[in-house]
């Protein structure tokens, strides 16, 4: 594994973190690569070191966590949608600053879209049209119905329209989907 270097890692993440705290704070299209240098307080070449441009950051950003997100569901394969979503909301929790910014802020469309594919991806196997309850239903219509009603969930419970704790929240969610898959 190659050694990184720990200014490297300490200048991207007070990069990451002024960006999160600079989308919290005004529009994705205000933000400069000036006022991220300016809070991360390391110069632009720096910046331009690691990204191509403020597009380049936040892309990178949600991919990491949704990559994240991915392991966590391959670590709970075999675990029930009530035990599996813990893992989920308490990574969500640990991760709160961007999550709460990503899908509060005007330029969440980026991160909404990117979430609920994945949401969608990692549904798709657990679905099955050809018997059960589901069966001779559109496939594609359950993805993106339960999809957007988890994003939309999870999107409420870190904009505090949940006020329940995240053991009750993954808990109920993930019982409406053992019921429902």
């Amino acid at each position: 594994m190659p050694k990184v270097d720990r200014r490297v890692q300490k200048s991207q993440e007070a990069i990451k973190k002024a960006f999160i705290e600079l989308l919290s704070e005004k529009s994705f299209d205000h933000i400069t690569i000036q006022d991220i240098s300016d809070r991360a307080n390391v110069g632009r070449r720096t910046i331009y070191d690691h990204y191509i441009d403020k597009f380049d950051l936040l892309d990178k950003l949600i991919e990491e966590h949704i990559n994240e997100l991915r392991k966590l569901c391959e670590s709970a394969a075999d675990l029930d949608f009530v035990e599996g979503n813990l893992m989920w909301f308490e990574y969500f929790e640990r991760n709160s600053s961007f999550f709460s910014t990503m899908l509060a802020s005007k330029g969440a469309t980026t991160f909404r879209s990117h979430f609920l594919k994945f949401v969608i991806e990692e549904l798709e196997s657990e679905v099955d049209v050809t018997e059960g309850k589901n069966k001779g239903l559109n496939k594609d219509l359950i993805l993106k119905f339960f999809g957007a009603a988890i994003v939309e969930l999870v999107t409420a419970w870190i904009a505090n329209g949940l006020s329940e704790p995240t053991q009750v929240v993954a808990e109920q969610m993930g019982i409406l989907l053992d019921r429902n898959f």
